[in-house]
């Protein structure tokens, strides 16, 4: 798989917490290097890897050590996606809790949860990529969990007990405050506990006759994302090929372990093709060498996996409508000297 991602939607439930709680929304959002006007994208999938950014500028701007628990008090209830609809188009809370961890891509790559229900109801979960995981994104991800869970069941979901695998942030009065439940920390892994009751509540506002219709909203939602995937893939592979100069389709599907025949069918279906995404990694490579380094045009024609630098010349004049030459000199980025960024 490429890069985990995580969807849109928590940047988005972040982003309006952030505004409850009075912090800087877009200066968290830039600095973890993301542009506040790409929450209005469809179909947005953020970077996991920019979570511990994200967090480390909520808390400074906020000046809060324990901002994740406080975002996640303050977001908005996750509504009007996907997942809730699986859960009040299933015939009770636990029919859609087991059916929504069939689709908890949908949410976010790195996140695993499995539903053990003896002795007692237990959601536990964990994510791919420890490193990015910070308890900032545990304790708002659980609240955000708990309070989803609330109004599925028109606020019948309690939690019995919540164990996080890392330390409070906080005194823990805070954190039952919060929680309104018995909450432990350093455990192996994060645990939350409810009721068994709860399994078989069923809302007021179920519909499960649209369970059908919901079902194949998420399997093409999943199809997009295995779709990504694979382009993902594709370019990735790409990128390892180009100074090489065997960038063909068959060699790149022989990288992939699949025929050639299959990789064109899939790409196709994805809606692209190899030669518009060879182009496309063509393209974009050219352009940050050109502008963010000193490479000479030699070089980079051999760095982008063209044969001649003819054929390159005429390539980058029919993207750019410039000359490497003139798209240098206009784009070319000054290093500053007034604020120096060291590279760890």
């Amino acid at each position: 798989m490429t890069g985990l991602t995580d969807s849109g939607t928590l940047a988005r439930l972040a982003y309006q917490g952030l505004i409850n709680l009075g912090v800087d929304a877009d200066l968290v959002m830039q600095r973890s290097g993301l542009n506040p006007d790409q929450l209005y994208q469809a179909n947005l999938r953020t970077k996991f890897s920019a979570q511990p950014l994200f967090w480390k500028a909520a808390v400074e701007l906020s000046n809060d050590p324990c901002i994740g628990l406080h975002l996640g008090e303050k977001m908005p209830v996750y509504k009007g996606q996907i997942l809730e609809y699986l859960f009040l188009s299933s015939p009770t809370f636990g029919d859609g809790l087991r059916r929504v961890l069939s689709y908890q891509r949908l949410i976010s790559d790195a996140l695993h949860g499995q539903l053990s229900e003896q002795p007692s109801p237990c959601l536990t979960s964990y994510f791919t990529d420890h490193q990015y995981a910070t308890s900032h994104l545990a304790e708002a991800m659980v609240l955000g969990l708990i309070r989803c869970f609330q109004s599925v069941t028109d606020n019948a979901f309690k939690a019995d007990k919540v164990v996080f695998n890392h330390a409070p942030n906080t005194d823990i009065g805070e954190y039952e405050r919060i929680f309104q439940c018995q909450v432990e920390f350093n455990a192996p892994s994060f645990q939350l506990f409810f009721p068994a009751s709860l399994l078989n509540h069923r809302s007021l506002h179920a519909q499960p006759e649209l369970l059908n219709l919901h079902l194949q909203a998420a399997d093409q939602h999943i199809a997009m994302l295995q779709q990504q995937d694979l382009i993902g893939n594709v370019r990735n592979q790409l990128a390892g090929l180009l100074e090489s100069g065997d960038t063909s389709l068959e060699n790149v599907a022989t990288r992939l372990d699949i025929s050639a025949r299959h990789l064109r069918h899939q790409l196709n279906v994805a809606g692209t093709s190899f030669q518009r995404l060879l182009n496309s990694y063509r393209h974009s490579l050219a352009k940050r060498l050109l502008s963010q380094t000193d490479e000479a045009i030699s070089e980079i024609v051999y760095l982008t996996g063209f044969s001649e630098p003819s054929t390159f010349y005429r390539a980058f004049k029919r993207w750019e409508g410039l000359t490497p030459i003139e798209y240098r000199i206009s784009h070319q980025v000054q290093p500053s000297h007034e604020n120096p960024v060291s590279e760890q």
